[in-house]
C-alpha cells in the first residue's frame, strides 16, 4: 500500500454545535471536484446545499458552468469571498487545496466523507480556520439544521 492508498482518519471535529454555527453562518461554499454528473455525490451534495440557500461555487478547471453557476480552475481564480471549502478530491489533493484555502480567505475547509488529512488540517487550524474532515456537508446540514430529514 502506498502513502497515497491510505486513507487517514479525522484526528478531531468540532463538536455537533461548533459545526452548526460553521453551516448556519455561511453562505459561500466552494465545492472544489465538483462534477456536472448528476449522479456523482459532489454534484447532489452542491445542488442540496443550493437549494438550502448557499451560493455555490463550483472548483473544476474542466467545466465553464455547473449547476448553473460559473466554474473556476481553482481556488486562487474565485474573484469573491468563501466561507467553507467543500473538498471531494483525492486525499493527495488536500494540501494544495488546503493551501489556496488559507490564501483565498476562507474561514472553514471542509473534508467529505471518506477524506481526512491530519498535516493540513493542522496547518488550516494554525491559520484560523475551521476543518471538519471526513463527514458530509448534506448529511450534517440535514441532522443539525433539520433539513432534508
Amino acid at each position: 500500500m502506498t502513502t497515497q492508498d491510505r486513507c487517514e482518519m479525522p484526528d478531531r471535529n468540532p463538536p455537533d454545535e461548533g459545526i452548526r454555527r460553521l453551516l448556519a453562518s455561511a453562505k459561500t461554499i466552494a465545492v472544489v471536484g465538483l462534477s456536472d454528473n448528476p449522479e456523482r455525490d459532489s454534484y447532489r451534495v452542491a445542488a442540496y446545499l443550493k437549494t438550502h440557500g448557499y451560493r455555490i461555487v463550483p472548483v473544476n478547471p474542466a467545466k465553464a458552468e455547473i449547476l448553473g453557476e460559473k466554474s473556476y480552475a481553482s481556488l486562487k481564480d474565485v474573484p469573491h469571498s468563501i466561507d467553507i471549502v467543500d473538498i471531494f478530491r483525492k486525499p493527495e489533493a488536500i494540501p494544495e487545496i488546503v493551501e489556496d484555502a488559507i490564501a483565498a480567505g476562507a474561514k472553514a475547509v471542509w473534508m467529505q466523507l471518506g477524506l481526512a488529512h491530519a498535516e493540513a488540517a493542522a496547518k488550516a487550524r494554525a491559520a484560523g480556520l475551521e476543518v471538519v474532515q471526513s463527514k458530509c456537508t448534506k448529511i450534517e446540514h440535514g441532522r443539525l439544521l433539520g433539513e432534508g430529514r
